[in-house]
């Protein structure tokens, strides 16, 4: 989830920052509406709950740059997290709704990327981070509690990794959206961007098992499918045949962006809204770490800035407390010491506000 309430509210002041307007207002004068705007009641973006991953993607900084253990959350810290949430309430959701249409253009029917990261990703709870939730063994008990406490779940996978059964059990457990990452319909050339692992051949099968189960059983979970975009010459010929093989199909399926492209020095571009504006999680949204630790955002792999303890603390005790508020300091600030400063993609509203 984000907040959407502050996402509308910094709106007007974010389009004129990235216009590069005159504004009359100092730095200290935008931190302290940002402030105004961030709601004191914690919103939860993800939750990892497994670090853990069999994958060698050549992608993902797990591969050669995490060096934290390998961990996955216990139930009990799971239930505490999100017994000190709320979803967002229908009124709000419906004026959220209105707000993209009317101001980024993109109906609620569509299928697109910024689609899947306007109308999905602000109202479920994400279960992933760097690990494959399909490795979790409490995945299914997770949905069915998200499910009883109102919120909608989501959580992306390798598809190589479904276990048929448990995946049928958290659709009837009320999972929302299951996305499997698929980077191409060759094996070998799968296995080469993914590890040895993964695969299509196998993948695909299991996937059109699921979709003739869901079907035939009548559950709601959507099931999305994605490839990368990582700037290979084969990328659209690839893509069309994967859109081929799921043609007819009941599938939400896009080309997604790479994000984080500073990972492996291939700066090739984006097309999501989320990567082209500035980053506003520091005041929009926490991440949980399958270690019970809260860190600055989803992004950081090595849980390197920490603002708090999820098994010890409470989540506004943590989101309203010192370290997160020298953290949003910092972070406009453009202090050199933090990770976000120099090892991030997205621009930071530090840089566009005039002293």
């Amino acid at each position: 989830m984000i907040d959407i309430d502050y996402f509308m509210k910094a709106h007007e002041l974010k389009k004129k920052l990235l216009d590069r307007q005159a504004s009359p207002l100092t730095k200290d004068d935008v931190l302290d509406l940002l402030e105004s705007w961030r709601n004191k009641e914690p919103v939860v973006y993800n939750i990892e709950t497994t670090n853990a991953c069999n994958m060698k993607c050549e992608m993902c900084p797990r591969t050669t740059k995490m060096t934290r253990p390998i961990e996955t959350m216990t139930l009990a810290t799971f239930s505490k997290i999100v017994s000190q949430l709320k979803p967002h309430a229908p009124e709000k959701w419906a004026e959220w709704e209105s707000f993209v249409e009317r101001e980024y253009g993109i109906a609620k029917n569509d299928m697109s990327e910024n689609h899947f990261f306007f109308y999905i990703i602000p109202k479920v709870i994400q279960l992933h981070g760097y690990g494959d939730p399909l490795l979790d063994k409490s995945m299914p008990e997770y949905v069915k509690l998200l499910k009883a406490r109102g919120f909608f779940s989501y959580f992306s996978c390798n598809p190589a990794n479904i276990d048929i059964d448990k995946t049928i059990q958290m659709f009837e457990n009320g999972l929302d959206y299951i996305k499997y990452s698929i980077e191409s319909v060759d094996d070998e050339r799968h296995k080469q961007v993914r590890g040895n692992a993964s695969n299509f051949t196998e993948s695909y099968k299991k996937i059109l098992r699921l979709l003739e189960l869901k079907k035939q059983e009548g559950f709601k979970t959507i099931i999305i499918i994605t490839m990368l975009d990582l700037n290979k010459n084969w990328q659209k010929d690839e893509f069309d045949k994967l859109r081929k093989a799921f043609a007819g199909r009941n599938v939400y399926i896009y080309l997604k962006s790479e994000d984080q492209q500073w990972y492996r020095q291939d700066f090739h571009g984006t097309k999501s809204v989320h990567w082209s504006e500035f980053c506003q999680h520091p005041w929009m949204s926490m991440t949980i770490k399958s270690n019970g630790e809260v860190a600055m955002c989803m992004e950081d792999f090595n849980n390197e800035i920490v603002l708090g303890d999820a098994t010890r603390e409470t989540l506004a005790e943590i989101w309203n407390g010192q370290k997160y508020r020298q953290f949003r300091r910092d972070h406009f600030d453009l202090t050199p010491v933090i990770k976000c400063v120099g090892e991030c993609d997205m621009k930071l509203i530090g840089s566009l506000v005039q002293g």
